[in-house]
């Protein structure tokens, strides 16, 4: 008898304590994808893929201010190099080149409001949120000028591909917990695991985050080239070198053929 009152003594005087702690506590992001696995054959030309999900916050309850949702799409990293062309004597040239050792293949990133709006300059490149955010490593040490220019180059040459973009204010939030995107997937992307990053932001603080994977991969005939040029590179050549040499023969055999009529 003497625990159970001193057990309800307990509970009475850590009860109020306990829910204030629960109701202090951060909220949740319970994101998905409307596609798990992007499939890649012969006649793909791109997909749209929808990202969505909820906020749970604690205690049911919505903030006095409400919050934003940012999402980022990412390709896998790849090494990439970067080549400035000048032009000498009416010839354009390779000048000065820079490695870039991890440059995602893709990246998309949606937003309920303008980034520069939601975060300050250190919080969106702790989370590389934005494209001028990126994380690119340079192999080389270069100034900083230099690393900038041919940054801003490799987001311009991955734009006009689809493969780098942003899109603020695509992100639809619905009463406050429910939100969703869609982002377009460019039919030049590789294949390989992409993450679909989620933030909840409030007052220029990354509340919460979560991520789901999405796997792009070739099928088909498509499936079948890809793993035996990886698997026997030196016959994959040797046949191709083949193919090219026989169409090129073909093709002049027909051009005499035509000329000789």
């Amino acid at each position: 008898m003497t625990r159970l009152l001193a057990l309800l003594l307990l509970l009475f005087l850590t009860g109020p304590a306990a829910l204030a702690q629960s109701q202090r506590a951060a909220p949740v992001l319970v994101p998905d994808v409307s596609q798990r696995t992007v499939e890649i054959r012969f006649s793909f030309t791109g997909a749209e893929l929808l990202l969505f999900g909820a906020i749970l916050y604690p205690g049911g309850r919505l903030p006095d201010e409400p919050a934003d949702i940012i999402v980022v799409l990412k390709g896998p990293s790849q090494a990439i190099t970067m080549r400035e062309k000048q032009k000498i004597a009416g010839i354009w040239v390779n000048a000065d080149s820079l490695d870039f050792r991890s440059a995602p293949s893709f990246y998309a990133v949606a937003s309920s409001r303008p980034i520069d709006k939601l975060v300050d300059e250190r919080t969106a490149a702790i989370y590389e949120l934005g494209l001028s955010k990126l994380q690119l490593s340079p192999s080389s040490v270069s100034d900083t000028t230099e690393i900038d220019r041919f940054a801003r180059g490799l987001g311009d040459l991955k734009g006009r591909n689809g493969l780098y973009l942003e899109e603020p204010g695509a992100v639809e939030i619905t009463d406050g917990v429910l939100y969703r995107a869609r982002l377009p997937l460019s039919a030049r992307v590789v294949t390989g695991t992409y993450t679909a990053e989620t933030f909840l932001v409030q007052n220029g603080r990354v509340l919460a985050a979560a991520t789901r994977e999405i796997e792009v991969r070739k099928t088909g005939f498509e499936r079948l080239i890809g793993q035996f040029a990886q698997d026997h590179d030196v016959a994959y050549g040797l046949v191709a070198i083949a193919l090219a040499l026989s169409m090129g023969l073909f093709a002049g055999f027909v051009a005499g053929r035509i000329a000789v009529a």
